[in-house]
């Protein structure tokens, strides 16, 4: 594997040998975007962003669905050596502000329906931010300026950019920690392609697949394995605006895709809505599960109903999403297991950070081309996330076989995984707190069979809370108000106390004591 490439050298090689091909496909199919006009279009981009006097170097942050627009300037800015930031947009205001001003963003590039929110969050930065509002299914990008002489400086400006080093910033990616505050996760050029070799040859991609891209770009598992990965071997994605369980086999089957990649939330509304017949399907080599654990019994009623098999993986944010994954070879895999480590080396230390045999629960630990520079402007962060000897500390519980395969039996952090994104339960906390009915608040996932966990929040009342203020509907009401309904508590427990530990912290899994079997 070649880790010095980069992504224009990834995206060049690509547009000279299927020059013709297409690379990704609207939900529609009306406008196919081929290799050649892929790499036309990163010129473009980068005509864009230095009419605006951004550099390379900069970062751009881009609030926008899923479309071909969004994919064009996410890959245009970083095959001409811009850091992009895609932001989350589940986010509150707040939490948006926050990203915005932390990732020293010079550029915006915003969807009309984002346009206004991100306005209003520029104005209270304290540096100069151009915003740039872009349709993301938009079939042409903007010019730089008026006329054809703007037209004809967008090869020369391209030609102009300096080719990105591979150890250049290429995304920052900002994940939920322990703490409210998200951690803005640096990959470089490097990570990126050694990742997306890693799943070509981990899946024996091919020129002839297309995968069905529902997960949002803003997501480390779409951007790396929907969008990055048919780089490195030819193939395409199509690309819904958005996940649909009703739309989804019909899309998959009209785009002609033979694989899938998604989420255990979705498997799980999959499984309840109606079959195609297989013969329309026979073309899906297989599916992709990711992100978060898959309930075993999904797994059998996923592939019982469909007739395809599942594949299942993990990764991180900070490995630029999968890192293990099963064999492609069905009698190979193991049921409940994420897989052997892919692109990467992978293994268990204790609480001392030493190694511990096969068979041993530790501390699953992570070394590898694919592995996260750091967090921005984060030392300390990034610090504790290394071992001395360089392996970078996931947090996840769990165990290696005799054969390499990785099982995750719990997690260090207390992050709660829904639906596949990280939400830190101190940040529910913290919102729960400011209500003047609750003395105490402590958050933890509860195992969900649609979302893979969902959100439970124990309160401690103050002793004066009484009537309307008190009641579980105000507090999901002032928890949607301040956190979006996404983060907000689906149950609410009031109890006497929290359980804590003997220096005071609360233990998060003890709330869960009678209520999981």
């Amino acid at each position: 594997m070649n880790t010095s490439q980069t992504l224009q050298t990834l995206i060049d090689h690509a547009a000279a040998t299927w020059p013709q091909r297409v690379y990704a496909l609207d939900a529609e199919g009306a406008q196919p975007l081929t290799f050649a006009t892929l790499a036309q279009r990163c010129g473009d981009v980068v005509a864009l962003l230095r009419s605006l006097g951004s550099a390379p170097g900069d970062t751009v942050s881009l609030v926008m669905p899923n479309g071909l627009a969004t994919l064009q300037w996410l890959l245009g800015a970083m095959h001409g050596g811009w850091c992009v930031n895609p932001v989350n947009l589940l986010s509150q205001p707040e939490q948006m502000r926050y990203v915005l001003h932390h990732s020293d963003c010079r550029v915006v590039v915003a969807s009309p329906e984002w346009a206004p929110a991100v306005r209003d969050i520029l104005v209270t930065l304290d540096r100069a931010v151009s915003l740039v509002v872009v349709a993301p299914d938009a079939a042409e990008l903007p010019l730089p300026a008026a006329g054809a002489a703007a037209t004809a400086a967008t090869s020369d400006a391209a030609a102009a950019s300096p080719t990105p080093t591979a150890e250049a910033t290429a995304l920052l990616m900002y994940t939920s920690g322990t703490t409210g505050v998200p951690k803005g996760v640096m990959l470089t050029q490097a990570n990126l392609v050694a990742n997306a070799l890693a799943i070509s040859a981990e899946h024996a991609l091919t020129p002839e697949d297309r995968v069905l891209a529902v997960l949002p770009l803003y997501h480390i598992n779409a951007f790396a394995v929907t969008m990055l990965a048919p780089l490195a071997h030819g193939g395409s994605l199509a690309m819904p605006p958005k996940f649909s369980a009703g739309a989804f086999w019909a899309q998959a089957i009209a785009r002609e895709c033979s694989w899938i990649n998604v989420v255990p939330t979705m498997i799980s509304y999959l499984i309840e809505g109606a079959a195609p017949e297989r013969e329309a399907t026979r073309r899906i080599r297989f599916c992709r599960s990711a992100s978060a654990a898959l309930p075993p019994e999904h797994l059998r009623a996923f592939e019982a109903k469909f007739g395809i098999g599942i594949i299942e993986t993990m990764g991180l944010t900070e490995t630029v999403a999968p890192a293990f994954s099963n064999p492609l070879d069905a009698a190979l895999r193991k049921l409940g297991s994420v897989g052997r480590a892919s692109g990467c080396e992978a293994g268990v230390v204790d609480a001392a950070l030493s190694a511990v045999p096969a068979g041993t629960t530790g501390e699953i630990v992570i070394r590898g081309p694919q592995v996260m520079r750091g967090y921005y402007k984060n030392d300390a962060a990034t610090r504790d996330s290394f071992t001395p000897d360089g392996w970078l500390r996931t947090g996840d519980l769990g165990h290696r076989d005799a054969d390499g395969f990785f099982f995750i039996t719990g997690r260090i952090k207390e992050l709660i995984i829904k639906g596949g994104e990280n939400i830190a339960p101190r940040e529910i906390d913290e919102v729960l707190l400011r209500h003047p009915a609750v003395l105490e608040a402590a958050a933890v996932g509860i195992p969900d069979k649609h979302y893979g966990q969902e959100i439970l929040a124990c309160i401690v009342l103050r002793e004066a809370a009484v009537g309307d203020a008190a009641t579980e509907a105000s507090l999901r009401e002032f928890c949607a108000l301040h956190l979006g309904r996404y983060k907000t508590p689906k149950h609410i427990r009031f109890v006497a106390e929290l359980p804590r530990g003997p220096s005071g912290k609360v233990q998060r899994l003890k709330l869960l004591d009678g209520l999981v079997p």
